[in-house]
């Protein structure tokens, strides 16, 4: 049996039937999440409206104005003008 690298562990503790069971507290944690659901949701490069980002995340999880503040603080997305693009 392989063991798990680190992210595998942080998302199989946090991810459960495809959907975010909470926020890690841990910024490290939160990061391996963040960029997770980054790949997951925002696959095309092209900007995304602030409604689409929303309906994106809400797929994951209900806080969806948290994750995408995190995202954006963690470097993984920009914000211009309400449209959001991954970096």
């Amino acid at each position: 049996m392989v063991p798990l690298s680190p992210d595998e562990k942080v998302l199989r503790a946090f991810i459960r039937d495809d959907r975010l069971v909470s926020i890690p507290a841990r910024a490290q944690k939160r990061l391996v999440i963040l960029r997770y659901l980054a790949a997951q949701c925002f696959t095309e490069d092209r900007g995304y409206p602030e409604a689409e980002v929303n309906q994106r995340l809400a797929l994951w999880h209900p806080d969806v104005a948290a994750l995408r503040r995190d995202m954006v603080d963690a470097g993984l997305m920009t914000r211009a003008g309400g449209v959001y693009r991954r970096t």
